[in-house]
């Protein structure tokens, strides 16, 4: 064992175990006397000043008391980083502890122990440390929580001696006040003794609840620090007052122990804006106490809990996964801002920063607010049922983030400050995502939001940075953010009346999804089977050999040899089905090259050629290195596995981002991603283990929470606007019914009502086991029933993916029967039509207790309507068809009389035409209306004969319509097309002449028509082509052709928007294998196109042995005013072995 230092045993008399208690009882009530000290430390500014290594992070925490604005992060055996007054303001290098036995070691908690980190109370934020010498010695215990009343880290610490010999235990805190390691000036207190700190408006004070013995403030590097003193004397041998100006500062205080076995103490690190406010406020702190302060502490985490939704099923068998879900979940709400309520940084770490300096203010690492993650926190939060942060995360975007043009700034302070100046447009839709998922329908914020979806139609699809933040050009993953943020802003926009702009923003997503594929999906690439979607095209042209530049001193490539699995967006987002084949063959692409199989599982790099991480060694990322594996893109693939149906891939996916967290439950943005170890200084990695990014990436935890919530929820967080409007929702069946009750009860009847369930559509009505009744609303009458007898009921939920289980049975007893009321009589049949026939009768009258409620009418002896007055219309028949009708009437009690005499009703024989007719290509740029028109009194409605608007046309496509009339006789109806409700638009022939009027007889048929031509502006007066394309025999009978091209070229009002939009205009099938379209234009211009089949380039058209076609051509010359373009198509993409 050591021997003291005679010298430190003259100075510092030991002092028992009881004596440590007695001076700690002292301390509270006065504080001790401050211990005499030397002059002033010169020799300033000290080392120059880097950041902790934000890998070693195994904890972060705060109150959640909005009176307390200090967070913090623990690890490496200390406390790391403390954030004062905002989250984007570091305020600390590190506080720690060091023993010395006074003659021969002096041990740091950091270097010279073992460290295990864990929750003392699983459902909070109350993080503990235990540090174990590595010699065995000693061990110290230190629990952490923050006053809930002010700003103030309490550390209670229990400091054992496990030796023989007296040892002394030291604290030493480096301050970096106001996000700066160089401009700290600080001393002793002259009268409280506590380690005062100042740089600018921040100030700190160290107290301990046993006061300190000696303690002294110096420049680190310097003979003055006391880290210096205690390596290479054992002790403090010169103590200062203070330094003579600013610098890197170290302070140093000693603690006093008992000469062996246990003692516990609080030290206190308190912030405020002076030295004697973070003084008076460590005071009031340990006054209070640390087992009351932890209790409000604890407090606060269990209420904000118990306010949630009950952790999901995914992980409440799993004690680990469920202490993941807890940690993940408690660290983004605390990652959320006191000052500026729904700010939240992207990480509370600085990656790699022992290589970053501390030597000025400004951005030091990740916490600054990126609105991406900021609304994958959010997301998450509300998946976990913490819609009230969510709402707040949304408002703060909408208040800091958002330029008054609608572009969201990169990244910002706190403050709204912006650092970075790059566009990222996934980040102008992100909240409107968010808003929509929050059912937000304040007009205030959307007049915000509005800009944002103006700026996303103004300046979309490309980006001026991708997610990465490194490349320009059309990126998968923005494009899916582009288009889900217009769908939503198409909703909202819709609920606040401004139909207007929602019908842009609807039009332009449809677009922007139709075309995605021909920006972003390359089918001549080098990976798997060549036909995947690319990391980003700098110009949109994925089959092109554009170079795209990688960061981070990753290289230059063809743009199609590089990969990242970002295309999931489209699926997670709602716009593409998650069994797409272009989704399926980019997956493959995806597993071939970015994929790597670690003792956690595959998991996967950004793309591939990433330089963002680590050197090759594990030394810290300066600028260049290798991208290492990232545990969010697990979740990623999490959430596509939902949405294929892959419930057991998605509960895989969750383990293994658990099992790459430290064993703390820290999520990192990276985990070394080689086979060999890191073999750097202080790093040591293996695959698949937190390296030194950001840990925790509040991206990660937030990944980890939504999928956790999403596998139990069997759906992932898709806006429904989006997943309806392009045919790719997801449906699970809905939970059971609960709250099943009896409302009322008749002689005749039982209503019943109950609680929604999630995702039903409707509902079936069991009585007895046995369906009686479907409804969509939450409540049922059943009728029909006898009086005085009990009835057992039951209800399932349904929607399109199948039935609940039953929910909790009841018991209905109907009244006893009274005297049911005397017959209706009277029963007449008025005026019939086609699909009516209206019924009236005389009142009913009683003798009983009971006066007459309503009538039942009856059509063939079904019930098939009520009504309390004394006439009815029966709906919906059918033309040339006799009904039976009756009539019963009912009482109060439910009590039934006896039928009315029955009467018998035909309806009128009706006739119907449908009209299909095919215009010409500009027509749907033109934003008018198609109508029918013609001399409409023949069949006996409404309509007027001949107004240019009689009947508004369905669109079935941008260049085929369909109506149908209906007539009460077979006739003959005149008709003619036009375009817009206007005369000046009616249809002419395809050489601008005169269309005589159509006509056909009325006899339950259907016309085929053709408009060549439309009167009026950029319409008739045109060239056009008749383009006829004869496609492969091969062709799937089901499938449709489409051409695309350069419309806008042509002059006739096409947007450039929808030029080579593969999916927007079809062809008419004219014949087997044959297939055609009208093609308007002006003398002079020339059309580039091609064809394609189903509206994707996936199958776009090929020629022999499957090679590339260049752009077919046609040129509408004065002469050709009509002509016939005969193409031929040899194959199809992806089809038939192409």
């Amino acid at each position: 064992m050591h021997a003291a230092h005679p010298r430190l045993r003259a100075l510092r008399p030991l002092i028992s175990a009881a004596s440590v208690l007695a001076l700690t009882a002292t301390a509270l009530v006065a504080g001790s006397a401050a211990p005499a000290l030397a002059a002033t430390a010169s020799g300033g500014p000290g080392t120059t000043p880097y950041w902790n290594e934000s890998g070693a992070v195994q904890g972060f925490a705060d109150s959640t008391s909005s009176s307390s604005k200090v967070a913090y992060t623990i690890g490496n055996g200390e406390l790391e980083n403390v954030f004062y007054p905002e989250d984007d303001e570091p305020d600390t290098y590190g506080l720690q502890y060091y023993v010395t036995d006074g003659s021969s070691f002096s041990d740091s908690e950091v270097s010279n122990t073992t460290h295990a980190v864990t929750l003392a109370d699983s459902t909070s934020l109350t993080w503990q440390q235990t540090n174990t010498a590595a010699n065995g010695d000693f061990k110290i215990v230190k629990t952490y929580i923050a006053d809930p009343n002010s700003n103030v880290v309490l550390i209670q610490t229990t400091f054992t001696n496990e030796t023989s010999t007296p040892l002394y235990l030291y604290a030493d805190y480096q301050p970096y006040l106001d996000n700066q390691g160089d401009g700290n000036t600080g001393g002793t207190d002259s009268t409280t003794g506590d380690l005062e700190a100042v740089n600018g408006s921040v100030a700190s004070a160290l107290s301990a609840s046993t006061g300190f013995t000696e303690s002294s403030t110096g420049y680190v590097g310097t003979s003055s620090s006391g880290v210096t003193q205690l390596a290479s004397g054992y002790g403090l041998s010169t103590t200062y007052s203070g330094v003579s100006s600013s610098g890197h500062l170290d302070q140093t205080a000693e603690i006093p122990v008992s000469t062996s076995g246990s003692t516990t103490f609080t030290l206190a690190l308190a912030f405020d804006t002076t030295e004697a406010s973070a003084i008076s406020d460590a005071s009031t702190a340990l006054t209070a106490g640390f087992s009351s302060l932890e209790s409000g502490f604890e407090s606060g985490w269990h209420t904000w809990l118990a306010g949630l939704n009950s952790p999901p099923a995914s992980v409440s068998s799993s004690s680990t996964l469920l202490n993941q879900y807890y940690i993940s979940l408690m660290e983004l709400k605390a990652d959320e801002d006191k000052t500026y309520t729904g700010g939240f940084v992207a990480s509370p770490t600085d990656p790699w920063g022992a290589s970053d300096s501390a030597a000025s203010t400004g951005n030091h690492g990740y916490h600054l607010v990126w609105t991406r993650d900021e609304y994958q926190m959010a997301s998450a939060l509300l998946s976990a049922g913490d819609s009230t942060d969510a709402a707040a995360a949304l408002a703060y975007i909408l208040k800091y983030e958002v330029e008054s043009s609608g572009e969201v700034k990169q990244n910002t302070w706190l403050n709204g400050n912006q650092e970075w100046g790059g566009q990222q447009m996934d980040e102008a839709a992100d909240p409107i995502i968010l808003a929509y998922q929050l059912g937000d329908t304040s007009s205030g914020d959307w007049s915000t939001l509005k800009t944002e979806a103006n700026y996303l139609v103004a300046n979309g699809p490309y980006t001026g940075q991708d997610r990465w933040e490194e490349n320009g050009g059309y990126s998968p993953s923005t494009i899916a953010a582009e288009i889900a943020g217009l769908v939503c802003a198409y909703s909202l926009a819709t609920t606040q009346g401004d139909t207007s702009d929602a019908s842009t923003y609807l039009s332009t997503a449809e677009t922007w999804a139709s075309d995605v594929d021909g920006w972003t999906y390359t089918t001549s690439g080098s990976i798997a089977s060549g036909d995947y979607f690319v990391r980003i095209a700098p110009n949109g042209t994925p089959n092109a050999s554009d170079t795209i530049s990688i960061s981070n001193g990753g290289g230059s490539y063809d743009q199609r040899a590089v990969v990242d699995a970002g295309f999931l967006e489209l699926v997670r987002l709602g716009i593409k089905s998650a069994s797409a084949t272009d989704i399926a063959n980019s997956l493959t692409a995806v597993d071939d090259t970015i994929a790597t199989t670690t003792p956690e599982g595959t998991m996967y790099h950004r793309y591939n050629h990433d330089g963002y991480g680590e050197t090759s060694t594990g030394a810290d990322y300066t600028g260049a290195g290798v991208g290492n594996l990232w545990p969010v893109f697990n979740g990623e693939r999490g959430e596509y596995d939902i949405a294929d149906g892959n419930t057991s891939g998605a509960e895989t996916q969750l383990e293994i981002m658990q099992a790459s967290a430290t064993g703390d439950g820290q999520i990192s943005e990276q985990v070394w991603g080689s086979s060999t170890a890191a073999t750097a200084s202080g790093t040591g990695w293996t695959l698949g283990q937190a390296d030194n990014s950001a840990t925790p990436l509040m991206w990660s935890m937030a990944q980890y929470v939504r999928l956790a919530d999403d596998i139990s929820n069997g759906v992932s967080d898709t806006p429904k606007i989006v997943c309806q409007t392009f045919s790719t929702c997801s449906v699970t069946a809905p939970s059971a019914p609960t709250g099943l009750k009896v409302t009322a009860t008749t002689s005749t009847t039982a209503s019943l009502s109950w609680t929604a369930s999630s995702g039903a559509t409707s509902y079936k009505v069991l009585r007895g086991g046995t369906v009686v009744g479907t409804t969509t609303s939450t409540g049922y009458t059943d009728t029909g029933l006898t009086a005085g007898t009990s009835y057992t009921y039951t209800v399932e939920a349904v929607n399109s993916a199948g039935t609940s289980s039953a929910s909790s049975s009841v018991t209905a007893t109907t009244n006893a029967a009274g005297t049911a009321p005397n017959a209706p009589t009277g029963l007449t049949v008025g005026t019939v039509t086609t699909t009516t026939v209206p019924l009236t009768w005389t009142a009913a009258t009683t003798s009983g207790s009971y006066a007459v409620a309503s009538y039942y009418v009856l059509r063939g002896g079904s019930i098939v309507g009520t009504t309390t007055s004394t006439s009815y219309t029966d709906t919906g028949l059918t033309p040339g068809t006799t009904y039976s009708y009756t009539v019963e009437a009912y009482d109060s009690n439910g009590d039934v009389s006896a039928a009315s005499s029955a009467v018998s009703a035909t309806t009128k024989t009706a006739y119907t035409e449908t009209f299909n007719v095919t215009v010409p290509v500009n027509t749907a740029a033109s934003g008018d209306t198609v109508y029918l028109d013609g001399d409409f009194s023949v069949l006996g409605g409404s309509a007027s004969d001949w107004s240019a608007s009689g009947i508004a046309m369905t669109k079935v496509d941008d260049t085929h319509y369909t109506a149908t009339v209906t007539s009460a006789s077979s006739t003959t109806l005149d008709y003619k097309y036009d375009l817009g409700g206007s005369w000046s638009n009616v249809e002419e022939t395809g050489s601008c002449g005169y269309v005589a009027n159509r006509s056909v007889t009325v006899s339950s048929g259907t016309e085929t028509d053709t408009v060549d031509n439309w009167a009026g502006p950029n319409t008739c007066g045109n060239a056009q082509a008749v383009i006829d394309v004869t496609v492969p025999s091969s062709t799937p009978s089901g499938d449709e052709v489409y051409i695309s091209g350069d419309f806008s070229a042509l002059g006739i009002g096409m947007s450039s928007s929808n030029d080579w939009s593969a999916g927007l205009y079809p062809m008419t099938k004219i014949a087997t294998n044959e297939w055609q379209i009208i093609v308007p234009s002006f003398s002079g211009d020339t059309l580039a196109y091609k064809f394609d089949l189903n509206g994707t380039w996936t199958n776009v058209e090929e020629g022999s042995s499957c090679s590339y076609v260049s752009n077919r051509s046609f040129y509408f010359n004065g002469a050709d005013s009509t002509y016939t373009a005969s193409d031929t198509v040899t194959n199809w993409a992806a089809l038939n072995g192409c």
